[in-house]
């Protein structure tokens, strides 16, 4: 037996319902959705049947109809040469035919019956199935995008993450260390381009030096 036990049970379920309570929603959609095409196709197959059986229960209707008519003639033929006996007879006969007929329509009356609630029915069952097959969609969307922060999460949270990072850190720490110690060996060595650097530095205060003392004597030579 499948998750619905009669057709009713389907166009009567509310899907929201049976996915809050299933523990893997996609799971029970895709179950959902084969059980209600199974279904259309079970309903289908009726629907076809009766319409066939209607058919069939017309041509009979047809058949007794003509079997009435026939019957009323005869009665007439049977009156014109005044054997009333005989028109007695066929008019009880075309009674039964008639009763034939009511019947088989009666009959035919319960088959378009059937045939209206199934079809409204089926409408219920394709809207359910397109909303099934909407929500699959939307499921496997949100499993994948799940998924996926997941394992982002779990990276960005893993203790590997931090253990690269802190190495990082360290190759950083010995890289500085290296960095000092080639700073350390260039203390105290001088080339010539630092003496050459160092006499244009002397020659550019001395400059600057003897500027300063002739402004301040030429303030005292205006003060006197």
């Amino acid at each position: 037996m499948g998750i619905f036990s009669r057709f009713s049970d389907i166009v009567n379920s509310n899907i929201n319902s049976l996915l809050d309570k299933a523990e893997d929603p996609q799971k029970m959609v895709r179950l959902i959705i084969q059980e209600m095409e199974d279904t259309l196709v079970e309903v289908r197959s009726t629907s076809a049947r009766l319409l066939a059986e209607k058919k069939d229960v017309q041509r009979q209707q047809q058949r007794a109809e003509h079997q009435v008519l026939d019957w009323e003639n005869k009665a007439e033929l049977a009156l014109s040469k005044d054997r009333e006996d005989l028109a007695r007879q066929a008019l009880i006969e075309k009674q039964k035919m008639q009763q034939s007929v009511d019947g088989l329509q009666q009959e035919i009356d319960r088959v378009d019956e059937s045939l209206d609630k199934l079809n409204g029915e089926i409408g219920q069952l394709q809207e359910k199935l397109a909303d099934a097959k909407a929500r699959q969609k939307t499921i496997l969307m949100r499993e994948k995008t799940a998924s996926s922060r997941l394992a982002v999460k779990k990276q960005v949270d893993s203790s590997k993450v931090d253990d690269a990072m802190q190495k990082f850190d360290r190759y950083e720490s010995k890289i500085d260390g290296i960095e000092a110690q080639v700073e350390a060996y260039d203390l105290g060595q001088r080339t010539l381009r630092d003496e050459f650097a160092e006499l244009e530095n002397e020659s550019k205060v001395s400059d600057e030096l003897e500027a300063l003392k002739a402004r301040m004597k030429s303030k005292e030579q205006q003060n006197q």
